[in-house]
């Protein structure tokens, strides 16, 4: 070997050994607007696809679509980091890809879950051309209403005792605001209206709500309305009652056909045209202040109560209705259930029930396609004029049909007549596990974000499960597994439906998240109201709700959980609005961590990176190239110090951090405080059973600012 090429060796390897050493935390790429330009394209569009890595530390970056494998070239540098990139062109179908980094001999991919040295490309990141989400429900705060619960506005259109029979009772008009649900509670009712919700817009506005999601306000039998009566109209109990007559039932009888009052009410178009015009008139004052509707569509099965079935033969002798399936077997709604018994009319009992229940009898929609046509009818009808509904959210979404295939097929139709008559409603569903199938861009926009926000927060805050059936103790600040969960589940769901998911601490169907604090395992009807309250901690929740307003999605707030409501799971959620006797500093609370929430816009379309994670504690950033917020807790109950390695979202030397807001045992504030960085980390220490949210700006360290820590 020649001296020439001696030294030729002699000066590679000394570069070798002054490589920087591959650095994984640096790499980061995700489906947000700040790296997929245009984040929701349409077919035919040009996008442009970034990935980051450490400044001059890989050989190569690829990216990986099917059968494509192509370079991608650096594009800027910035701060501490390459940005690489490459441009496609949009088809009509879905893209799946993912990234090969190179760096010597070493090789690594990267996709929805971060690095990995074996691929997983069930896991791929994803854009679907065409699919967009609305704008306006990117980072919404939404509020849940159990209608029946938030305030009665309107004492004419109560429900009075021994109105009518539900499931074998008669109804009760409760007189107590305040008394606590019974456990068979589904035929009380304490009055709450349209009307009453009309009377708290100025609270709702002041709060800091966006958008109003409304549990099933059609004609119905129970408080919740999850079985429905006539899917045309709002149920003038929650309307107007502008003609009352008619009987209540009488001691000893169980036939609602002697039911005349209620007759009257909910079949009368007097009562029902008028309830939907006073519907119409909440939705314009919601949106001159700026607000939106979603309404609840029970699509999978309807009530025995309902006028297509008519059990209760309440719509048998009135003019203007059909008679029902039960009723006659030439009812034109025959075909709308399945009956097992073909030889059992009048009046045949033997129809297919959700999960057996026969009060909720299931839509037969593969054998009707009349039921089909007027379902999506009532699809279109709801966010058209004059109504103009801003959403929906499906119940039970999944169990829809009685086939995957077709229940695939029915959501696809049902997106097209949603879409066409309203652009910008968004669809919204119900669903437990992975949801991935529906969120394709051709079905549903999203959904209750149980599986990637409610379920993994509250095993990390409280150890509970969300019914408060179990206590784990190895959940309980389990920041490996709380992280595990997350990413694997938001991997499930494209950048569009993230950014719109409801993120729900609370809501109708599990125990309120205030109660979840005390650790208490059980219901309602084997501890009592009472201990619904025992031990809860408050300080608990507003950790929690500092995650919820600094997380992707649609922070929701379930009615009351803001003024510090109780609960077990169903039926002792359903507590009523406490007015006048709120937890004032609870509510506060959220009033100033929801304008947290709407002042930062990163909180809606920046992307997410964890940052920290070990027993109870936690800390994520969410950043932009233009903005980084660093988020962090101490669910100990005990003082932390806790270093955040604040570069990998690109905080720089130049920066300091300011606390905007921060929570701990005995409350909350907003004063100002400064943190510096050095060599990318800050160091925070926090007070026991706290969080602190953090944000970067330009500043020298050391100084003489006031608030300095």
């Amino acid at each position: 070997m020649d001296q020439k090429t001696k030294t030729v060796m002699k000066k590679l390897r000394y570069a070798m050994l002054m490589r920087p050493v591959f650095n994984m935390n640096a790499l980061f790429s995700d489906e947000t607007e700040n790296y997929v330009t245009p984040m929701e394209p349409k077919p035919g569009d040009r996008i442009r696809i970034r990935l980051r890595t450490q400044k001059d530390n890989v050989d190569c970056v690829y990216f990986i679509s099917g059968a494509l494998k192509k370079e991608m070239t650096l594009e800027f540098c910035e701060g501490r980091f390459d940005y690489y990139m490459i441009e496609i062109e949009a088809g009509t179908e879905p893209i799946y890809y993912y990234f090969e980094i190179q760096n010597g001999q070493f090789r690594c991919f990267y996709n929805k879950c971060g690095v990995s040295r074996d691929l997983q490309q069930s896991k791929s990141f994803c854009i679907a051309p065409g699919f967009a989400t609305p704008k306006w429900a990117k980072g919404a705060v939404m509020y849940q209403i159990f209608t029946d619960r938030f305030c009665n506005g309107d004492t004419g259109n109560d429900v009075l005792d021994k109105e009518y029979v539900y499931i074998g009772d008669y109804t009760t008009q409760v007189q107590d605001w305040n008394k606590l649900p019974a456990a068979m509670g589904v035929r009380e009712f304490y009055g709450g209206d349209l009307q009453g919700v009309m009377d708290k817009l100025d609270y709702l506005q002041e709060l800091g709500i966006d958008v109003v999601y409304f549990n099933p306000l059609f004609v119905s039998p129970s408080n919740h309305k999850y079985d429905i009566q006539d899917y045309d109209y709002i149920d003038p109990h929650f309307g107007k009652i502008v003609r009352d007559a008619g009987a209540l039932v009488r001691d000893g009888e169980h036939d609602n056909r002697q039911a005349t009052c209620y007759i009257n009410r909910v079949t009368g178009l007097d009562n029902l045209e008028a309830s939907n015009e006073l519907f119409i008139s909440l939705v314009e004052e919601l949106h001159k202040r700026g607000m939106r509707v979603i309404l609840d569509g029970v699509f999978n099965h309807c009530g025995s109560f309902n006028k297509w079935m008519d059990r209760e033969r309440i719509y048998e002798n009135q003019n203007g209705y059909e008679k029902g399936a039960y009723v006659s077997a030439d009812s034109p709604y025959r075909s709308f259930f399945r009956f097992q018994n073909e030889h059992e009319w009048p009046y045949n009992p033997f129809y297919d029930g959700w999960w057996g229940h026969d009060t909720l009898p299931k839509l037969n929609y593969e054998d009707s396609p009349k039921l089909e046509e007027y379902i999506l009818r009532i699809a279109k009808k709801w966010v058209s004029p004059p109504y103009n509904v801003d959403g929906w959210r499906l119940d039970v979404a999944a169990d829809l049909g009685f086939s995957l295939e077709y229940n695939h097929e029915f959501w696809r139709k049902f997106r097209r007549a949603v879409k066409e008559a309203n652009p910008d409603a968004i669809i919204l569903a119900e669903h437990y596990g992975d949801a991935s199938g529906w969120l394709r861009g051709d079905q549903w926009d999203t959904v209750m974000n149980y599986d990637a926000f409610m379920e993994p927060l509250t095993w990390f805050f409280t150890g509970m499960e969300k019914h408060s059936d179990e206590f784990r103790e190895g959940m309980l600040g389990n920041a490996d597994s709380f992280i595990g969960a997350m990413k694997y589940h938001m991997a499930c769901m494209m950048a569009p439906s993230q950014q719109v998911a409801m993120n729900e601490l609370s809501n109708h169907d599990h125990s309120r998240f205030l109660t979840r604090t005390n650790g208490r395992v059980g219901r309602v009807e084997t501890l009592g109201g009472s201990a619904a309250k025992d031990g809860i901690h408050p300080e608990v929740m507003r950790e929690a709700v500092v995650m919820q307003m600094t997380w992707p999605g649609a922070p929701t707030v379930y009615y009351g959980d803001e003024a510090g409501v109780c609960g077990f799971t169903d039926p002792d959620n359903r507590r009523t609005y406490p007015w006048g006797q709120e937890d004032q500093q609870m509510l506060a609370f959220h009033k100033r961590v929801i304008a947290l929430h709407k002042r930062y816009p990163v909180f809606t379309n920046g992307s997410l990176k964890f940052l920290y994670g070990s027993y109870n504690c936690l800390a994520y950033g969410r950043f932009s190239r233009e903005s980084q917020i660093a988020v962090i807790f101490n669910n100990n109950p005990y003082e932390e110090e806790i270093r955040v390695p604040v570069w990998e979202i690109g905080v720089t030397k130049q920066q300091v951090m300011r606390r905007v807001f921060a929570t701990g045992p005995e409350g909350f504030t907003e004063e100002p405080a400064i943190y510096p960085v050095y060599s990318g980390i800050v160091s925070v220490r926090l007070q026991g059973t706290s969080a602190v949210v953090l944000v970067a700006e330009k500043g020298d360290w050391p100084g003489d600012r006031a608030g300095i820590i």
